[in-house]
C-alpha cells in the first residue's frame, strides 16, 4: 500500500508541477503588462496593429513523461490571429510588446491512428523587440480540443489542452516575417471521462505573418 500510494503521488506530483508552471507563465504574461505602463496607453480595443500568421509543423507525444503511454505523432496546422494589447512596453534588453493570440490549430493525426484533433486556444504573448531584426517571443494559454482520432488511453473525445513554449520572429519583408517556434502541449479530459492518460507532446512550428 505505501508504495502504491507513493506512486499515485509522483504521478500527481508530475501533473501538478507542468500545471502549477503554465498557470505561473499565464500570470507574468498578463499582469507585467499593467505594472510596466501607464494605462492611458493600453490599446485594448485598437485593432490597427493587428495581425494574421499561419503555422505549420510537426509534433510528437512521448511515452513515459508523466503519465503519457502513447506515441502520438501530428503535422500541425496553426492559423491565428495576434491582438496587440500593450504596445513599447519596458526598456532596454527587455523592451516589448504584450499580446493575445487566437489560434484554431488542426492537428493531423498520422500515428498511431490517422485522423484529425481541433481545438481553439487562447494565448498571452510577450514579444522582445530590441533586437534589430530577431524578435524572441515567450507565450502561454489553452483551450478546449475536440479529438477525432482513436487513441489507446484516450477516453473522452472533448478534451482540454493547455501549452507553453518560446519563438522568434524574424523581419523578412514590410507585411511578411518568418515565425519559428518551440512548445510543450498537454492534452487531458481532466478526469471527467476514464481511461485519462493524457498526451504530453514537444511541436516544432515554422510561420509567416501577413
Amino acid at each position: 500500500m505505501i508504495h502504491r500510494s507513493l506512486c499515485v503521488w509522483k504521478r500527481h506530483a508530475v501533473g501538478n508541477s507542468v500545471g502549477t508552471v503554465c498557470v505561473f507563465l499565464l500570470i507574468i504574461f498578463l499582469l507585467c503588462p499593467f505594472f510596466l505602463v501607464d494605462s492611458a496607453r493600453a490599446a485594448m480595443i485598437d485593432t490597427s496593429k493587428d495581425r494574421w500568421e499561419a503555422l505549420a509543423g510537426y509534433g510528437q507525444s512521448f511515452p513515459g513523461w508523466g503519465e503519457t503511454t502513447q506515441r502520438v505523432e501530428t503535422i500541425d496546422l496553426v492559423p491565428r490571429y495576434n491582438h496587440l494589447i500593450f504596445d513599447d512596453v519596458g526598456s532596454g534588453w527587455y523592451r516589448g510588446f504584450h499580446s493575445i493570440l487566437v489560434e484554431l490549430p488542426v492537428h493531423v493525426v498520422v500515428s498511431p491512428d490517422v485522423s484529425t484533433m481541433i481545438g481553439l486556444n487562447f494565448l498571452a504573448c510577450y514579444t522582445f523587440t530590441a533586437g534589430e531584426r530577431w524578435h524572441p517571443y515567450l507565450f502561454g494559454g489553452g483551450g478546449p480540443l475536440y479529438s477525432f482520432a482513436d487513441i489507446p488511453g484516450m477516453g473522452a473525445d472533448w478534451n482540454g489542452n493547455y501549452q507553453f513554449g518560446l519563438g522568434a520572429e524574424y523581419d523578412l519583408l514590410e507585411k511578411h516575417n518568418l515565425l519559428v517556434e518551440f512548445r510543450y502541449h498537454h492534452i487531458s479530459n481532466g478526469g471527467s471521462k476514464e481511461p485519462n492518460e493524457p498526451l504530453n507532446s514537444c511541436k516544432f512550428l515554422i510561420g509567416i505573418t501577413f
